[in-house]
């Protein structure tokens, strides 16, 4: 039987190495009625073949999380456009230096914002810290959209805490590299936004929001709306940054006009440290907290460079 299946991969393998070797030789890719379906790109980009797309978007990051032990995940979202603290100095000093004043005043509100980076940077390595102390089953694991700025933060505390991290990202026009913190084989790309969002919360424990945009508020009312209707399981949805947030959302507007009611407000916390999010989720789920709290005070301190 395993004879059997190891002849079974080497064929698949052949046709996709067959591909390849097509390509390497320089030659144009055109339709071939006698490729295999599965190794046939043509095919399998036509409108006709989406479903099957979906269906593979969905089964790869889903298998490869199961095999590495990703069950349980707290879902990092915020700005790509927040810089490092030690890459905003670099920019603020290269500003200064140029004259060029939109440059500066841009340098000195990333200088600002920063400091989001050092936090989300922190919060993951406190998940980590107290995974690293727990079973396998009962781990949780930073999953982020797996770009730049709090997305790498993210992934770059629970690296420093040698833990596994996920990245989910996304193809876009602009191009969007994956940021190097995250673990090699927890790094996916996705073309469907659809079914990367159903991937974020199909692991979900609890969700960080941190200041972002358009994509972030997407990610977040998608979930707050599955929670509000019940569509998911109660999960801690905590917006970090209680300014930014209580300055973009406006929901005594929203009580007032009756849009929404008094206690969907409780569906969501506001922070502004590291350890009040992580208090959160200990609470929500009843996870100790003593030695946590010992490993935050240790890392507390993140400078500029280290």
């Amino acid at each position: 039987m395993e004879k059997n299946q190891k002849l079974t991969e080497r064929r698949l393998a052949d046709a996709w190495a067959e591909l390849q070797s097509h390509s390497n030789q320089g030659n144009a890719l055109e339709a071939d009625a006698y490729r295999l379906a599965f190794a046939d790109p043509e095919f399998l980009l036509r409108r006709e073949t989406r479903g099957i797309r979906f269906q593979l978007e969905m089964l790869k990051p889903d298998l490869d999380q199961a095999e590495q032990g990703i069950e349980h995940t707290i879902v990092v979202f915020g700005s790509a456009r927040f810089p490092s603290p030690e890459d905003a100095q670099k920019h603020l000093q290269q500003a200064q230096l140029s004259g060029d004043t939109p440059a500066l005043i841009t340098a000195q509100r990333q200088v600002r914002n920063a400091h989001f980076y050092n936090q989300a940077r922190l919060f993951a390595r406190l998940v980590a810290s107290y995974s690293a102390h727990q079973r396998l089953e009962e781990r949780l694991f930073i999953a982020t959209g797996g770009g730049p700025g709090i997305m790498e933060a993210a992934n770059r505390g629970a690296h420093e805490m040698g833990a596994l991290s996920v990245g989910l990202n996304i193809a876009l026009p602009h191009e969007q590299h994956h940021n190097p913190y995250i673990t090699p084989t927890l790094s996916f790309k996705f073309h469907y936004f659809a079914l990367r969002k159903m991937h974020f919360m199909m692991r979900a424990k609890a969700l960080v929001a941190f200041p972002g945009g358009f994509g972030t508020l997407d990610e977040l009312f998608e979930i707050i709306t599955l929670v509000q209707t019940r569509k998911a399981k109660p999960v801690p949805i905590i917006l970090f940054g209680t300014d930014y947030w209580k300055r973009l959302l406006n929901t005594d507007v929203m009580l007032e006009e009756g849009v929404i009611s008094q206690k969907d407000l409780d569906l969501f916390t506001y922070v502004d440290e590291p350890q009040a999010a992580w208090d959160v989720i200990q609470t929500f789920y009843g996870l100790p907290m003593p030695a946590s709290k010992n490993l935050f005070t240790i890392f507390k301190p993140v400078k500029i460079g280290s």
